[in-house]
């Protein structure tokens, strides 16, 4: 028997447990999930007592990771990103493989020649942004070089978003699927991108300002804004000499302008803390931004027009409707002490932006390449929309757990050969997962093509 260690079991986990568990007979596996809170997982597992079980973990207890590690044949990490890195390093110890659905870290990378020698498998990035967006674009890339084409322009955009069924009044069109901490950092640094052989860069304060619209064939236009370094996807994909590379993030048409309005005042930073109290309110938390106009603002009206004021916002426009929706100008206390601005902006949007039971997220990925073959030029669109069937078996759980189960699936089968850190560009690797996700779920790209 097969023992496998799931490391973290929060939302995005479902999808991955039920694939695991579905198999677990068939493929003899054991199944350890070790959660900080494993009492939501009693009634998952209850059906399944001969091929799982649950476990408290915490990950600061290095002891009990070492035991978890030490008892399983394949680990696999939902856990933070940033606890990945200690999990490799004892993998490899312990000469276990490891999947995850997270991007390669420069320590987990330093781990390299370390794996090789072990003879493990380090596989990264097998979700779905990064996992799909590897595994769709390399089938499309690989496609046009065998046809003897070459690639003069790639853009590539993901987004987790709200279905449209489920957006009723929420002016952003938008509720979290993900961690809420990383939605609100999004985009912190410089993105980097090429664009006609020029380097292109695009500092943090002006990344939302001009978007980048998106047409998704059947679900209307969409706005994309630059991810923080397109140029390291170059050398994955074998596009070291391509003069047009980006990739974005999607969000909602309009999402774009309010948020840069909360980036501009300062909403976003999340390098001090203000020191303030639990019960100071949003109306004196966003005074407290605005320069000194006395008297002071009576009402949130008075605020919010000082406040569009200030931004050179309309106060009538749609990004005011969308910040005023959030509550920004209100009475209601920020409820957490000596706060950094971004910590209590992500405690108001979680309130805000919490999936209810019924909802549907979607997932919406697109391709868009440009190629040259036999003397003529070609654009070609390869589109993905997924969606969830409530609010725990979302389309992000979907799109990020099945990929990194079927890739467990076949390293324990012993189909991944490769050894040391490596990330899912191997068509022995993508192409087996993306068949079995478009014949057993239904999830596919669609391509259109076209001469230019």
């Amino acid at each position: 028997m097969t023992r496998l260690l799931l490391l973290g079991a929060g939302r995005s986990a479902t999808s991955l447990i039920q694939y695991l568990l579905r198999h677990a007979t068939t493929e003899n596996w054991f199944l350890t999930v070790a959660d900080v809170n494993p009492a939501h997982l009693v009634p998952v597992l209850a059906a399944h007592t001969e091929h799982a079980h649950a476990v408290s973990f915490d990950i600061q207890n290095s002891v009990h990771l070492e035991e978890l590690v030490a008892q399983a044949d394949v680990v696999v990490s939902m856990l933070p990103a940033q606890f990945h890195a200690p999990v490799a390093r004892v993998c490899v110890q312990h000469r276990r493989h490891l999947v995850t659905a997270s991007y390669v870290s420069p320590e987990i990378k330093a781990l390299e020649e370390e794996a090789q020698a072990a003879g493990v498998t380090v596989l990264m990035e097998c979700g779905l942004d990064p996992g799909l967006d590897h595994m769709s674009a390399m089938t499309v890339i690989e496609r046009i070089r065998s046809q003897g084409g070459h690639i003069t322009s790639f853009h590539s955009y993901c987004g987790g978003l709200l279905a449209p069924d489920s957006e009723g009044d929420n002016p952003w069109k938008y509720k979290f699927t993900w961690n809420p901490r990383n939605v609100v950092m999004a985009g912190q640094g410089t993105a980097k991108y090429l664009e006609n052989g020029h380097s292109r860069f695009i500092p943090y304060q002006r990344l939302f300002a001009h978007p980048t619209p998106v047409e998704v064939p059947g679900y209307g236009t969409f706005e994309g804004y630059a991810n923080r370094d397109s140029l390291s996807y170059r050398a994955p994909y074998g596009l070291q000499d391509i003069p047009t590379i980006l990739r974005g993030t999607l969000r909602r048409s309009g999402y774009c302008a309010a948020w840069d309005a909360l980036v501009r005042l300062g909403l976003t930073d999340d390098s001090g803390s203000l020191g303030n109290p639990s019960d100071m309110t949003w109306r004196e938390l966003i005074e407290a931004y605005l320069p000194v106009a006395l008297p002071r603002a009576t009402t949130e009206t008075e605020l919010a027009m000082r406040f569009a004021d200030y931004l050179g916002l309309h106060f009538t426009g749609p990004e005011m409707q969308r910040l005023q929706w959030l509550g920004l100008f209100s009475d209601q206390a920020v409820n957490h002490a000596d706060a950094t601005p971004a910590q209590l902006l992500e405690r108001l949007l979680t309130k805000k932006w919490q999936l209810a039971p019924n909802d549907h997220d979607m997932i919406v990925m697109q391709h868009l390449f440009n190629y040259e073959l036999g003397g003529k030029r070609h654009h070609l669109t390869a589109s993905l929309v997924v969606l969830g069937d409530d609010a725990t078996h979302t389309a992000m759980a979907k799109t990020v757990g099945l990929p990194v189960g079927m890739a467990v699936r076949r390293l324990v089968r012993g189909e991944i050969t490769q050894r040391g850190v490596i990330i899912p560009t191997h068509a022995s690797l993508y192409e087996p997962i993306l068949t079995e996700l478009a014949t057993d779920y239904d999830i596919r790209f669609v391509e259109e093509e076209a001469a230019l």
